[in-house]
C-alpha cells in the first residue's frame, strides 16, 4: 500500500520542510491543491461543501501554482512523488502545460503525475475565454494532447478546439507520465475509465468510495481497460483514522491512500505540529502495514 500526504490549503512557507519530513517518514507521495483566483462574485455551487462554506475556507488562502511548488518541493527531495490533486487541466494551454510538466518529470526523475480535474467555478472558464459548457470536450482533448505531446514522438492534433501541427516536445521523460483523472461524477469516472491512468477522489467517506469504485470498475470492464495492472485509485476517507479503516480501503482496490494528518483551519496549527503529525501518522499507520520493514 502506498501512502499520499494531502497538504490542504495554506502553509505554503512549509512546503519544503513537509515534503523532507514526509519521505524521510515513509510517506510515498505529496498532493497539492490547485486554484487560480477567487472570484468575489461567483455563479457557481461547490459540490463537495456548501458554496459559502468553501468560499470562505478559500477566500485570500495563499495558493501556489502547482508546477511551480511541486519544482520547489522536488528538488529537495530523492524520492518522494507529487501530483496535483487536481489541476484544473482545461482552462489551461494544453501544450504549454504538456511542456512544464515534461520538464519537471525530468529534472525530478519521474516523480510527477498530474491530477488532472475540471473546476466547478465557472469564472475560471469564462475569465480565461472558455466556454463553461465546453470543459468536458476540452478536458478529453487536452488529456490526448498532453499524453501525445509527451510521447517525444512527431505528434498533431485536430478537433473543434485545438489544431496542432506536427511538432515534437524535447525533452520529455523516460517513463510515461501518470494521468490520474479526479471528480465524482459519472463523466468524470468514465473519463478515468477510459483514458485516465488512475483515478483520485476528494473528500468522501467509505460507502461513497464504495459505490464510485464500484461504478469506476464497471466502466472500466466495459472500456476494457480493466486488464492494466498499473491502474492507480487515490482515495481519501474522511472517517479512516485507525489501521482496519485503511485495510477496508485497500480491500475496497485502493493503490494509494490519501491523508490530511492536520486540520489546515485549526489556527494553532504551526510547522512544529505539521512535522510531528506526519512523523506520528507513518509511525502509527504506515510501518505498521504489512509487508512494510
Amino acid at each position: 500500500m502506498r501512502f499520499t500526504l494531502m497538504t490542504g490549503l495554506g502553509g505554503i512557507e512549509d512546503y519544503p520542510d513537509i515534503a523532507r519530513t514526509a519521505e524521510q517518514a515513509g510517506w510515498t507521495s505529496l498532493a497539492i491543491p490547485d486554484s487560480l483566483f477567487y472570484p468575489e462574485v461567483t455563479e457557481s455551487d461547490y459540490p463537495y461543501l456548501s458554496t459559502e462554506a468553501v468560499r470562505e475556507a478559500l477566500d485570500g488562502v495563499p495558493v501556489l501554482d502547482p508546477i511551480v511548488a511541486m519544482t520547489a518541493m522536488a528538488v529537495g527531495t530523492s524520492t518522494l512523488r507529487f501530483y496535483p490533486a487536481v489541476l484544473k487541466v482545461p482552462v489551461r494551454q494544453p501544450l504549454v502545460l504538456a511542456k512544464a510538466l515534461a520538464s519537471l518529470a525530468v529534472i525530478s526523475n519521474n516523480r510527477i503525475a498530474l491530477g488532472a480535474g475540471l473546476s466547478p467555478w465557472q469564472e475560471d472558464f469564462s475569465y480565461n475565454g472558455i466556454p463553461f459548457d465546453e470543459r468536458g470536450k476540452r478536458m478529453d482533448d487536452c488529456i490526448a494532447i498532453i499524453r501525445g505531446a509527451m510521447s517525444g514522438e512527431y505528434f498533431e492534433y485536430h478537433s473543434d478546439y485545438y489544431d496542432i501541427g506536427r511538432m515534437k516536445l524535447s525533452p520529455v521523460p523516460t517513463a510515461p507520465l501518470p494521468i490520474l483523472v479526479g471528480g465524482h461524477a459519472v463523466p468524470a469516472l468514465r473519463r478515468a475509465a477510459r483514458s485516465g491512468d488512475g483515478w483520485i477522489s476528494a473528500n468522501s467517506d467509505y460507502e461513497s468510495l464504495q459505490q464510485m469504485i464500484g461504478k469506476l470498475n464497471e466502466l472500466r470492464r466495459e472500456f476494457g481497460t480493466d486488464t492494466r495492472s498499473d491502474f492507480e485509485i487515490h482515495a481519501f476517507d474522511m472517517h479512516a483514522s485507525e489501521l482496519d479503516d485503511y485495510r477496508r480501503l485497500a480491500e475496497l482496490g485502493v493503490t494509494d491512500i490519501c491523508v490530511s494528518p492536520w486540520n489546515p483551519y485549526d489556527p494553532s496549527l504551526d510547522r512544529a505540529k505539521k512535522l510531528a503529525r506526519i512523523e506520528q501518522f507513518a509511525e502509527a499507520i504506515i510501518q505498521r502495514w504489512p509487508g512494510t520493514s
